[in-house]
């Protein structure tokens, strides 16, 4: 960069420094190269890649707030859950089972069609060495892929970048107000938005000044300065395109349960969007259950089930439930005791969820001990996240290499054919 471009990018007052910033935060957004509208590739990009994205779509759907898996997929074959959760503790009697020692909390019902299906893929124990109790840092480790590094970028965001190196527009998807760490790209820039009549979405204030003088038909001044004139007409393109995208769902459709933010990704993928790679993190959660756990976590693993399920009868509906899958997950599980509020604070492993896409439904990973206990009465891992995320870059996204995006080899777990 020559010091001319280091320096502000004129009137807008936009500097490199910003410029980066403002783009790492998901306010530039990718043109769509093809599908809805035959639009132009972004800064004369070819879209080699565009083909790539015809193949197998994975969707992560982030339940944030740290939902109790022991509440959810139940062992209920175990005295000592109910030893630890004297009053708590699911009984069978409101448990869907699937074996003798484990089912769904009988809210679940719609994930536990996806599991008669043999569409539903349970992973015991999911967690990381030196776990985090903050809500923040756990998400940044499962985000980023990398616990306690200082990693830069996410891990679905250099999953980007090693399936589509050319950078090709619109390949990632963030449904959410604010970028997630975890779609933060190299070589990617994520289309971010939440409202999709409206493309809306969070900027800080003092950010507001430079995006809309970015509007203002001005004339490129340096590369960097073309940088953010293009990425900002990109967003406005984008926008028309996902908002059109939006109007033709609303026509088609189905009725039956919320699918909470789901139905944005179905909206896109039945019109074509070229993307590949969707995040989509709970908003309003009612996960983190310090107190009376039981209504609002039964409600809550509810309304996300059903959510699954109303999505994956929506790929149905249009011939993508083969190619399509989804990964749920939070950022921790709870402790194994009830608290004396009759609630359950922050803990460590988890189970985890694959759903649809060919999955071989099943369980996966050695289900944890309620008695072997450690970091002060939490459950020992079993599972690193990472074996799970391997096993959905390699087995499921067709990449041969996913020790160069995560940064050492883990092994996959033979969840798909």
């Amino acid at each position: 960069m020559t010091t001319r471009t280091n320096k502000l990018c004129d009137e807008s007052g936009v500097s490199r420094r910003q410029a980066l910033k403002i783009g790492a935060q998901g306010i530039a957004l990718g043109l769509l190269g093809s599908g809805v509208s035959p639009l132009p590739p972004l800064f004369g990009r070819t879209s080699e890649a565009v083909a790539a994205t015809e193949g197998k779509i994975l969707v992560v759907f982030e339940w944030f707030g740290g939902y109790d898996g022991l509440s959810t997929f139940v062992p209920y074959g175990d005295d000592e859950l109910y030893r630890r959760r004297p009053t708590i503790g699911v009984q069978k009697k409101d448990i869907i089972t699937v074996d003798e020692h484990f089912g769904f909390q009988k809210s679940m019902l719609g994930m536990h069609r996806l599991w008669e299906e043999g569409n539903a893929a349970v992973i015991h124990g999911c967690g990381y060495d030196q776990p985090s109790f903050s809500h923040f840092t756990s998400s940044s480790y499962w985000h980023t892929g990398a616990p306690n590094s200082g990693e830069e970028y996410g891990w679905y965001g250099r999953t980007a970048d090693a399936l589509d190196p050319h950078g090709t527009p619109n390949y990632l998807v963030n449904i959410s107000s604010t970028q997630s760490l975890a779609v933060r790209a190299r070589e990617h820039v994520p289309v971010v938005f939440d409202d999709p009549s409206a493309f809306t979405r969070s900027v800080f204030h003092p950010q507001r000044p430079y995006i809309d003088t970015l509007d203002a038909g001005q004339t490129p001044r340096s590369e960097v300065h073309k940088f953010m004139l293009d990425v900002n007409k990109s967003a406005r393109d984008a926008s028309a395109l996902v908002t059109q995208a939006w109007k033709n769902y609303q026509a088609t459709r189905s009725g039956g349960p919320r699918l909470l933010d789901l139905d944005k990704v179905v909206a896109l993928i039945e019109n074509d969007f070229p993307a590949r790679l969707y995040y989509v993190r709970l908003q309003n959660s009612l996960f983190d259950t310090h107190v009376n756990q039981e209504s609002p976590h039964n409600r809550q693993v509810q309304y996300c089930s059903d959510a699954v399920w109303g999505f994956f009868e929506e790929m149905k509906r249009i011939g993508k439930e083969n190619e399509v899958a989804v990964f749920v997950h939070s950022e921790f599980g709870r402790r194994v005791p009830e608290n004396t509020s009759l609630g359950t604070d922050h803990g460590t492993a988890n189970v985890a969820f694959v759903l649809g896409g060919g999955v071989k439904g099943g369980q996966y990973g050695k289900p944890v001990s309620l008695t072997e206990l450690v970091h002060g009465d939490n459950l020992q891992y079993t599972t690193d996240f990472r074996n799970v995320y391997a096993t959905l870059i390699n087995e499921f996204l067709g990449y041969k290499h996913p020790d160069k995006i995560l940064g050492g080899d883990f092994k996959t777990l033979g969840m798909f054919a």
